[in-house]
């Protein structure tokens, strides 16, 4: 991009870094809250779904020549913000300045995600692997068609970046697209709320199935992997009326019995020490209560006249 008669100055990943810093800070100050991008190690995703929307963006030609200066910048933490919604990714990069960057994606069309829960719902023993979190290969390349799929085409993705540089897709948009792929390992569920549609919905295919029953009688595996699912939808199996095999344990209360009993114990042994005290106090208080009375009777009989 142009600066003067040449080119801005080249900016470290150290400057960016410190400068990204003051801007996150200055940011606090005002309240708002900011979720920054994080790397660790070279691959930007790791799980299906972020692996699936970077794969996604490296396929179209309309991206190629930009996407390797935005992996560059999102693996040395240049993206500071990245916000997910309806429809829409905000996103704050460092840069030679503080960029912003705005993305708006098409919401995914009612006829086309009709078709990926129907064929989603007519493959029963992919849908269980979904539930466990596991994908089958018909599944996968369903979600990710390039036509008819889950994800967004060139065509539904509109960028707005305020640094000066006036391609359709700067290296700040790029770095904030990538930021996407790496947001979806720990949060997959965004991207349906990118597109517009509910993942339960996927969920609530499989569970209305006529074969439901059926495959999950004929799995070998002897529950749902629970922590699996919630790691790729955010939901909590608990809420499926599934039938326990889990074997019976005790419950916190009968763990609790025999401290109860022995906490009696100890009160009533301590009751009947201090009516044994209560006791012997009271007897050597009329003890006491005694003894002055009958020296007061001695004393009042040697006073008495003898009878001649």
């Amino acid at each position: 991009m142009p600066y003067g008669w040449g080119w801005k100055p080249y900016v470290s990943v150290a400057e960016r870094r410190a400068k990204a810093k003051r801007h996150v800070a200055k940011l606090a100050t005002k309240g708002r809250q900011v979720l920054p991008v994080e790397i660790s190690g070279r691959k930007i995703a790791a799980t299906f779904w972020g692996a699936a929307w970077c794969d996604n963006l490296e396929r179209y030609s309309d991206f190629a020549n930009r996407l390797p200066r935005g992996r560059t910048y999102v693996r040395n933490g240049s993206v500071i913000d990245l916000q997910i919604k309806r429809g829409c990714v905000t996103a704050i990069v460092s840069g030679s300045e503080i960029y912003e960057v705005k993305i708006d994606v098409t919401p995914l069309a009612k006829t086309c995600w009709k078709s990926i829960k129907s064929d989603c719902a007519r493959s029963i023993d992919s849908l269980i692997d979904l539930l466990q979190g596991r994908f089958s290969k018909g599944v996968m390349e369903r979600l990710t068609r390039q036509e008819g799929g889950l994800f967004p085409k060139p065509r539904e993705i509109s960028m707005r970046c305020s640094c000066p540089d006036w391609a359709v897709l700067c290296k700040h948009a790029a770095a904030a697209l990538y930021g996407v792929g790496a947001r979806l390992d720990s949060a997959p569920e965004l991207l349906f709320l990118l597109r517009g549609v509910d993942h339960l919905d996927l969920i609530s295919q499989a569970v209305d199935g006529a074969n439901l029953n059926a495959a999950l009688a004929s799995d070998s595996d002897e529950s749902l992997v629970a922590d699996d699912l919630g790691a790729v939808f955010g939901i909590d199996l608990e809420s499926l009326d599934a039938p326990s095999r889990k074997k019976p344990t005790r419950s916190a209360g009968a763990r609790r019995t025999k401290p109860a009993r022995a906490a009696t114990k100890t009160v009533k042994a301590a009751a009947k020490a201090t009516q044994r005290g209560g006791a012997t106090a009271a007897a050597k208080r009329a003890a006491k209560k005694k003894t002055p009375a009958k020296k007061q009777t001695a004393a009042q009989a040697a006073r008495r006249p003898k009878k001649t």
